[in-house]
């Protein structure tokens, strides 16, 4: 199971997926009903087989809703914000679901029932978003957690987790200041008492308890915490609280045994098999649907161009443990771009890119030649973006644990794009990094197929496109 499904907000979200599953299977069921009530023949024959077909329309219009970022742990919108992804969401299913109909006829509901199935969904589903924002509010429904330490280290999750969308599932009671550490929390947010941890622990009802000490060596409240253990109140290091309620490692407080000695890093030849194949899959999909869309990029490059300018931009990128390969993209700046031969990363309305570049990679066409590099063997379908050598001599010398990214193969997509946008100085880099070694580390098959879902919302809204 994916460590992030863990996450108290991660639980919510899976506990709404099953609802709005379950409305928009009843949605489908009311719709038959609704259409058919004055003809009992054809209500009798459109129901025979409703159960299976109320789950396939419910799916669908589920998987529109993940890959339109609906169930993001950290989703921040307005109420119009998310009845406009909703409606995205509803209309990329509805598309799904007519293909789907046409490749087995046999599921076909009818353009009535459809429409109306529709409607009944998106008026059920935006109804229940708007209670489930307001519960998950709730404190009374949140883990109650406080963190051992005061200092440099617990101050982290004052200044890194302060928006009320971080810490969705957990509410943080107080920090209990040691004695051996230099105090950087504000007063307001300190428990000072004379009761011992696992008396502090009953009266303030905890579920749970993250370490961050600045120094644990033979600084900790071993008996103290054995006994709370034994309470069955959870005790968690700082670094993997982190890890678990934001889908990031925090570079500031990671340490090489951390990193060592947790789980993860999963290289087997299982999983390694399973990704390849996932990759193999992926890639032929994808080029099966996309090849028109790759024949009209080439012919409106050849237009705006020329005969004689090159279609295709070959660039040398840094792949897994270092080696580097010949990545394809479509070209999407002017071939004078760097003539003086320095590398630069690309800029907000980089004057360099062409018209038609502008538009392709906004929606991402230009990144589609990179298919042949997947099935190459190159790259994956998901993974770490690749960089380019002289980038990467950089940023390595610069930001810790950077290497560790190189463990994979890069990626076409990646947990760190749907999370984080362009990166184009080194601290945007060291950020994005945080993302890239999250999924190193908890990378599986479940966790590429979600952001190969949602990668869907990246492209439809352009997000992090330069």
């Amino acid at each position: 199971m994916l460590r992030f499904l863990r996450r108290q907000s991660v639980r919510w979200l899976v506990l709404l997926g099953l609802c709005e599953l379950a409305l928009l299977a009843i949605s489908l069921c009311l719709a038959t009903f609704i259409r058919y009530a004055y003809n009992v023949e054809e209500l009798a024959e459109f129901t025979v087989h409703l159960p299976e077909r109320a789950f396939v329309f419910a799916g669908i219009i589920v998987t529109g809703m993940v890959a339109m970022g609906q169930y993001q742990a950290h989703i921040r919108m307005t109420r119009f914000g998310l009845l406009a992804r909703q409606a995205v969401a509803f209309v990329l299913g509805g598309i799904l679901l007519v293909v789907g109909y046409y490749v087995v006829p046999q599921a076909y509901v009818g353009r009535g029932v459809l429409a109306i199935a529709l409607s009944l969904g998106f008026l059920l589903v935006f109804c229940l978003r708007l209670v489930f924002l307001q519960l998950v509010e709730v404190e009374a429904l949140k883990r109650r957690v406080i963190i051992l330490g005061a200092g440099s280290r617990a101050s982290q999750i004052h200044n890194q987790m302060r928006r009320r969308t971080d810490r969705r599932g957990f509410c943080v009671v107080g920090y209990i200041p040691h004695a051996s550490e230099t105090v950087a929390v504000p007063d307001d947010y300190l428990v000072r008492t004379g009761l011992d941890l696992p008396a502090l622990v009953l009266r303030e009802q905890i579920d749970e308890i993250v370490v961050g000490v600045d120094d644990r060596r033979g600084h900790l409240p071993m008996d103290d915490l054995l006994e709370c253990r034994q309470m069955g109140i959870t005790i968690t290091d700082l670094t993997s609280f982190f890890e678990r309620e934001s889908g990031r490692l925090q570079l500031t407080i990671l340490d090489p045994s951390w990193l060592v000695f947790s789980s993860g890093f999963n290289a087997t030849p299982l999983r390694q098999l399973s990704k390849r194949c996932f990759d193999l899959g992926a890639a032929t999909v994808l080029l099966l649907l996309c090849w028109p869309l790759m024949l009209l990029e080439a012919l409106a490059i050849r237009l705006e161009s020329g005969p004689g300018q090159p279609i295709l931009y070959r660039q040398e990128r840094v792949g897994a443990h270092g080696c580097t390969f010949e990545l394809l993209k479509f070209r999407s700046m002017r071939t004078d771009a760097e003539r003086d031969g320095i590398a630069r990363w690309a800029a907000k309305n980089d004057d360099r890119v062409t018209h038609v570049g502008r538009i392709s990679r906004k929606l991402r066409i230009d990144e589609l030649p990179q298919l042949w590099n997947v099935l190459k063997g190159d790259m994956s379908i998901v993974g770490p973006r690749p960089e380019r050598p002289q980038f990467v001599a950089n940023l390595a010398s610069q930001i810790r644990y950077y290497s560790l990214r190189h463990c994979l193969k890069p990626g076409l997509a990646g947990w760190a794009q749907l999370s984080y946008p362009y990166g184009a100085t080194v601290e945007e880099a060291a950020e994005k990094l945080k993302y890239d070694l999250f999924y190193v580390k908890n990378h599986n098959l479940l966790l590429d197929l979600l952001i190969l879902i949602q990668t869907v919302e990246v492209v439809l809204f352009g997000r992090g496109a330069r």
